[in-house]
């Protein structure tokens, strides 16, 4: 079955050129770009979609999320509205809720919280666990989480419980609890901040992951200055997400770990660095410092744009939002923000390039052989994201090649 969509305005392909391409077309073979070019050359296909000069981007990946939970913390954010200050203890109040939880309503939840991002044009998401805690209850988070999402991140390292010792329950972290998650995830997170893990306690979780074969994701710099992103590249991980609060060396050392990769040089390219993952919706709600998107880009670190949909600091799944929020307040230019929500997101999860990898299509660009994960604007430019901020600007979705929308 083949489809064409066709009389597109604009068409912003996110591939390695970065082409912008005007009166375009594009033509979906299952789940695979077949096809794109000037709509005047577009062959024949079994149905044709006229876009009616609207916009088509790549589909938002959206590659750090929280999704597998359960209960409210409006009281906390009602707080935080009023003067208070965030701290990392409020997770504790969402693993009591979560744990209380049948496997049926979490999952439900969870899947309507997926249904939701993708209404507005989110093709591919990430999450993790870290609502659990415990080893029962972080293997139940990853299982239910391998339903929902197309890439789950253990992030058992995400509080220590009150009733535990840190050092005693970083030994869970990288002991039971890691043999226990391990069939469901392909990433591993550390929460290494403040009021969450040490620096030592960080690398020993960093370690034990590593050496059970899953990919590495920090949590870092987030409420002040720390050992995250030095961590991060020394670990090689995929990302480091947040980033409020970096020093020069902390740029520097982000940029030198890409030196010598090129796109399209693969996810398994031995001198792939660290993507810098910025997460604007929950800087707004914490009231932190935005994190430094253009000095970042400037330096020559790649930067992805992320949602972090959790239910104490940023209970939203909207990428368009963060899209708009990096443009008028992080000084983004449209083409550098949405490349950001889209390529730069699969490029924080190896999802970037080539054409099948591990059984999964390259995502987060428009260019043939890729999934075929498409977002149709109601607008006959990306711009008018910014433009019209707030609007429901998303008009169709493809995922895989489905429509969704």
């Amino acid at each position: 079955m083949t489809t064409l969509i066709t009389n597109l305005g604009e068409l912003m392909t996110q591939d390695q050129d970065h082409r912008v391409l005007r009166n375009a077309a594009v033509v979906i073979e299952g789940e695979r770009i077949a096809w794109l070019g000037a709509a005047a050359d577009a062959p024949a296909a079994d149905e044709s979609v006229d876009a009616g000069g609207r916009a088509l981007l790549p589909g938002w990946v959206d590659s750090h999320t929280h999704l597998i939970f359960a209960g409210d913390r409006t009281a906390e954010f009602e707080a935080r509205m009023a003067g208070g200050i965030y701290s990392a203890g409020g997770i504790a109040v969402t693993t009591g809720a979560t744990r209380s939880t049948g496997d049926y309503d979490l999952t439900r939840l969870a899947m309507g919280r997926v249904a939701e991002a993708v209404s507005q044009g989110t093709t591919y998401v990430e999450t993790k666990t870290g609502y659990g805690l415990d080893v029962e209850q972080e293997a139940r988070s990853a299982r239910i989480a391998s339903t929902v999402a197309d890439e789950v991140t253990y992030l058992g390292a995400h509080l220590v419980p009150a009733d535990m010792d840190a050092d005693e329950y970083t030994d869970l972290v990288c002991g039971p609890m890691l043999d226990a998650v391990r069939p469901y995830v392909t990433w591993a997170d550390v929460f290494c901040e403040r009021g969450a893990f040490t620096e030592e306690q960080s690398r020993r979780v960093l370690q034990a992951c590593r050496d059970a074969g899953l990919g590495l994701r920090v949590h870092g710099n987030q409420l002040g200055p720390g050992a995250g992103v030095q961590l991060a590249v020394e670990f090689r991980a995929a990302s480091v997400d947040h980033v409020n609060y970096l020093s020069d060396e902390d740029v520097e050392a982000l940029a030198a770990s890409w030196s010598g990769w090129s796109a399209g040089a693969g996810a398994g390219s031995d001198n792939r660095g660290t993507v810098a993952t910025c997460l604007p919706a929950c800087d707004l709600s914490t009231r932190q410092p935005l994190a430094p998107a253009r000095r970042l880009l400037d330096a020559g670190v790649p930067v992805a744009l992320a949602s972090n949909c959790n239910p104490g600091t940023s209970y939203t799944s909207s990428m368009a939002y963060c899209v708009t929020t990096a443009v008028l307040q992080m000084r983004l230019s449209v083409h550098e923000a949405v490349r950001a929500a889209t390529y730069g997101g699969a490029l924080a999860l190896g999802r970037e390039s080539g054409t099948d990898i591990d059984g999964e299509r390259a995502v987060g660009s428009i260019a043939v052989g890729h999934r075929a994960d498409l977002h149709l604007l109601n607008a006959p430019s990306a711009t008018h994201l910014a433009y019209r901020p707030g609007m429901p600007l998303t008009h169709a979705v493809w995922r895989a090649g489905v429509r969704e929308r």
